[in-house]
């Protein structure tokens, strides 16, 4: 895996104060995206220990509620193995932490992900330009969805996902 960035006390990428680990890699390429520099899943840096430590360092402080996975996509190809691995490892070392996830994926499609079990919010669906709204919260377009992923697992199969926020 490689990302672009690590972000300290985000306050845009999900509830509470934050870390954001940008990942290098996006099949869906959104007309206008804020970032398009991390389409590439060969740009960017080698995810290593030291940037595993740099998170785990954020993570530590109680003033930070959690960490928000970004990109690019954490659901690329090139990301997901290792993503899922840091997430279940995050998870387990931080158990009062949320993780949030933003992808292009959307929900019907991504809900049976194995890592999808260590996602506490997930923001859906592509970027679509014509949609944007900058009154919204924690999304760029009107049709992604702020989803709370585990009340939304928990439900039968074939319901739309419970929201965590309207808009």
């Amino acid at each position: 895996m490689r990302y672009h960035d690590i972000t300290k006390d985000d306050m845009l990428n999900g509830d509470g104060l934050r870390v954001v680990l940008w990942v290098a890699g996006c099949a869906h390429c959104c007309k206008e995206c804020q970032n398009p520099v991390t389409w590439d899943p060969d740009g960017g840096l080698l995810f290593d220990e030291s940037a595993k430590q740099e998170i785990f360092d954020q993570l530590d402080k109680d003033y930070i509620s959690g960490i928000t996975f970004s990109g690019g996509d954490p659901l690329h190809p090139a990301n997901s193995l290792e993503v899922k691995e840091l997430m279940r490892e995050i998870r387990e070392k931080y158990p009062n932490k949320t993780i949030w996830l933003y992808t292009g994926g959307e929900w019907e499609a991504i809900r049976y992900l194995p890592l999808m079990q260590y996602v506490d919010v997930c923001v859906d669906g592509e970027f679509i330009n014509e949609l944007k709204d900058v009154k919204l919260r924690w999304k760029g377009s009107s049709n992604q969805r702020v989803i709370n992923v585990q009340a939304s697992l928990r439900q039968e199969d074939g319901m739309p996902p419970i929201l965590y926020c309207e808009n």
